[in-house]
């Protein structure tokens, strides 16, 4: 029998869901389970692997660590590739080649490769700075930059930043007041989707932390020793699925935040071309 499109797409989508969300309910389960051996579930429940989770002082030294880094990260690449992503298409389009060649390096070489020249050159530079907080904010804030730059700019196509920039010029505003009155606040769904990839890219990093970031825990670093610690205390396993869960549920409030506040945004579907999609509902 032939499924129709209707039915066949509806089949696809509950495979999908099954897929993505049967491991979180395990992990879920897993994060309350007082035991769980020979059965299908668990032998048991209990609050204790949370509670544990919460009084762990390291983990929550990690946690909060790893929350910094990524805001920071956020903050200072909107800071960076705003003003870069105006100057290159309303300014200076000759510069666009080279932010656009920069963009592109953390995509054609793996984070690791990055990691080990960061490394090599502020041993060189500025020993001092290995292992530290700020080193590692500064290897994470170049790994995201390609991410907030190709939002940011996508949005300031879609808008026409270049004809809104001429209009808020005729009108006396300077660069700075237009890319903070104009430019920003036109292309805000594309800060917002930028400033979202580069948290969860920087929350999420694990090779930068264990190269550059020696001396910095972050929840990638604690959650990996944790794997590795086969002599590990009774219910660490579970606190590291509770860590999970928290860790997801952040990343997907932030996602439906970005979803819910660029629900009215313009779109633009190609990196160059320049024109507006349809507004979505």
């Amino acid at each position: 029998m032939v499924l129709s499109a209707p039915r066949g797409r509806h089949l696809l989508l509950a495979l999908l869901a099954v897929y993505f969300v049967l491991p979180m309910v395990a992990v879920l389960i897993a994060s309350f389970a007082s035991r769980w051996t020979s059965n299908v579930l668990p032998d048991g429940y209990t609050l204790a692997w949370w509670m544990a989770g919460l009084a762990d002082r390291r983990l929550i030294e990690a946690f909060a660590t790893s929350l910094l880094l990524a805001a920071l990260t956020a903050i200072i690449d909107l800071a960076l590739v705003v003003p870069a992503a105006y100057w290159s298409r309303v300014r200076n389009p000759r510069i666009r080649p080279i932010i656009e060649v920069g963009a592109a390096i953390p995509f054609c070489l793996p984070w690791l490769v990055i990691a080990f020249g960061i490394l090599q050159l502020t041993g060189f530079a500025a020993p001092a700075l290995q292992g530290t907080f700020m080193l590692l904010l500064a290897g994470h804030v170049a790994i995201a930059f390609p991410f907030v730059y190709w939002a940011v700019d996508g949005a300031m196509a879609a808008v026409g930043i270049e004809r809104l920039a001429q209009a808020a010029e005729t009108c006396g505003a300077s660069p700075l007041q237009t890319i903070l009155r104009v430019a920003a606040p036109t292309a805000a769904p594309g800060l917002v989707s930028g400033a979202m990839l580069a948290f969860a890219t920087s929350f999420g990093e694990f090779a930068m932390v264990q190269i550059i970031g020696r001396g910095v825990e972050t929840i990638p670093l604690w959650s990996a020793e944790t794997l590795r610690s086969y002599t590990a205390e009774l219910g660490r396993f579970n606190i590291l699925a509770a860590v999970t869960l928290l860790a997801f549920a952040l990343l997907f409030a932030l996602s439906a935040a970005v979803v819910w506040l660029n629900r009215d945004g313009p779109v633009r579907l190609l990196p160059d071309a320049g024109v507006a999609a349809e507004r979505v509902a």
